[in-house]
């Protein structure tokens, strides 16, 4: 019991946490727009929160390994709860300028940089081994579902103005700071390190070393990278499927709702067997269904081929970060999910890139089935580098 409430308070703050986070990228990204009228000013803020994850990893993760992690992740939340504050403040008083949002998106990714290693890391400490796998699964299921409602609800508070949003996630975000204050973990005793070079690369160089970690972690960037066909969805709206702003909402959320199912199931029905070809299989699933999509002229095909892509990618992010977490020792955890972290989002915001830009030489068509194919060839590439995630039988393995 002492294990379970924690973990339902870590999964709460979580939960109120990015969704909170999704609120607020809505409600900035629509205010700095009605300051700016201008779509790079957009581009900047996503920058402004990009590149403190980017420039912190190294320090990010000694931070984690080195400190209480649960004091960590509460200092972060309490730290965006004023910050939001702030927000708020400004926009009643109508004093709010683009300046100050970019120094707000900055701090905010400061936070989160800081934030989302420690919590990683801080999960295998709240359950057993073998309860991992379903814990990042409900983890997973509680990310997506604030991808899904989190803009929704940003977008009808905003309604009613900024000023609702930015209070609603104050709150949002007091109550997550409280409920990880909660938490309660067995004491680990960390022998303090004194901070140099080799301390703050001793991630990288573990991850380097251990070819499974190395493997799982760089499969994540390349598969990401190149099966980034969701990017291209306001295209396929309004120049493929014609379906408009209505159709362009529901594709933005097919993949997070069959990212929903597939969670829910791993964490009720959680794998077992041949772990590394269930890995390669659902990264398979994920090209084959952005292939799928690439070249479907019809709405419902391609809603269907979005909820495959959603719900094969979270087979694979759960193997993986139950892999990360399982093979990596507690005092280095941090290190290694704030370069899991880096890898992530690296990926994430290339994979948009890189579809945009191919799509504007060669199409949105073929750049999106190429980029399925490719998810495909990484795939297999993948399981020929590293035959020892192929042969993972189960995670007990690691």
């Amino acid at each position: 019991m002492f294990r379970e409430m924690s973990f339902l308070w870590y999964w709460t703050s979580r939960m109120l946490s990015s969704t909170s986070f999704q609120m607020l990228s809505v409600a900035i990204g629509w205010q700095m727009y009605a300051l700016t009228h201008s779509a790079f000013s957009l581009g900047f803020v996503g920058l402004a929160q990009f590149i403190p994850m980017v420039v912190l990893t190294l320090v990010v993760g000694h931070v984690a390994d080195r400190f209480d992690r649960r004091v960590i992740v509460y200092l972060c939340q309490f730290a965006e709860c004023a910050i939001t504050a702030l927000l708020l403040y400004e926009t009643v008083r109508g004093t709010l300028n683009q300046e100050q949002i970019l120094l707000v998106a900055a701090v905010l990714g400061t936070c989160r940089a800081f934030e989302g290693p420690a919590a990683s890391a801080l999960l295998p400490q709240l359950v057993s081994k073998n309860a991992l796998q379903r814990a990042i699964s409900w983890a997973t299921s509680g990310n997506q579902t604030a991808m899904i409602v989190g803009p929704s609800i940003g977008g009808v508070l905003f309604a009613f103005g900024p000023s609702c949003v930015y209070a609603t996630v104050t709150g949002a975000l007091l109550v997550a700071a409280f409920a990880s204050v909660l938490i309660r973990v067995e004491k680990t005793i960390r022998e303090p390190k004194r901070v140099s070079l080799h301390s703050l690369l001793e991630g990288l160089v573990f991850v380097y070393r251990r070819k499974v970690i190395l493997g799982t972690i760089s499969l994540d960037l390349f598969a990401v990278l190149l099966g980034g066909a969701t990017a291209l969805l306001p295209i396929y709206a309004q120049s493929i499927l014609h379906t408009g702003p209505w159709g362009l909402g529901i594709m933005r959320t097919a993949p997070a709702v069959g990212a929903l199912a597939m969670s829910l199931v791993l964490a009720y029905f959680p794998l077992k067997r041949s772990i590394g070809l269930t890995l390669f299989g659902a990264l398979g699933v994920f090209g084959l269904a952005t292939m799928l999509f690439a070249v479907s002229k019809n709405f419902s095909l391609s809603l269907f081929a979005l909820l495959l892509i959603g719900a094969s990618d979270v087979i694979s992010v759960v193997i993986r970060s139950s892999l990360v977490q399982l093979l990596t020792p507690d005092d280095m955890r941090g290190r290694v999910n704030a370069v899991n972290s880096l890898f992530i989002g690296t990926s994430n915001q290339l994979g948009e890139f890189e579809s945009g830009m191919v799509a504007g030489f060669i199409g949105a068509v073929p750049a999106a089935f190429i980029g399925g194919l490719g998810t495909l060839v990484v795939a297999a590439a993948w399981m020929y580098l590293f035959p020892s995630i192929r042969r993972i039988q189960s995670l007990s393995e690691g």
